[in-house]
């Protein structure tokens, strides 16, 4: 099953609807996409949305720190949404949880960003 994107707009905030496994490969090119593209039309706030992501091993982590790299160097934010018990696990042994700024409410999430 490979990774599905889907994008809206809240408040200025463009949220990423993650669904499936991001692993080597797929997944994480699409991330990859899905975030070059958003910071090509000029939108720098970006929420990851993992609550349906189901696997993700450590090239899908090592592509969500290259995605807030890139989002960072824009002058961009990027945040995390909703990690599932798996994603948040190996996030804390991979010492990369403290990195992202990670929430698990959307209003929450979505009033955070810089106005």
């Amino acid at each position: 099953m490979s990774m599905k994107v889907s994008t809206r707009q809240v408040d200025g905030v463009t949220i990423l609807d993650l669904s499936g496994r991001i692993t080597l490969g797929e997944g994480s090119v699409t991330i990859r996409d899905a975030v070059r593209d958003l910071l090509a039309k000029g939108q720098q706030k970006i929420l990851l949305n993992l609550g349906n992501i189901n696997y993700i091993d450590s090239s899908g982590i090592g592509e969500l720190v290259s995605a807030f790299t890139t989002v960072k160097n824009a002058g961009g934010e990027l945040k995390l949404l909703n990690l599932t018990k798996k994603v948040q696990d190996l996030l804390q042994i991979t010492k990369l949880y403290t990195v992202f700024d990670v929430r698990d409410d959307e209003a929450t999430a979505i009033s955070s960003f810089g106005k």
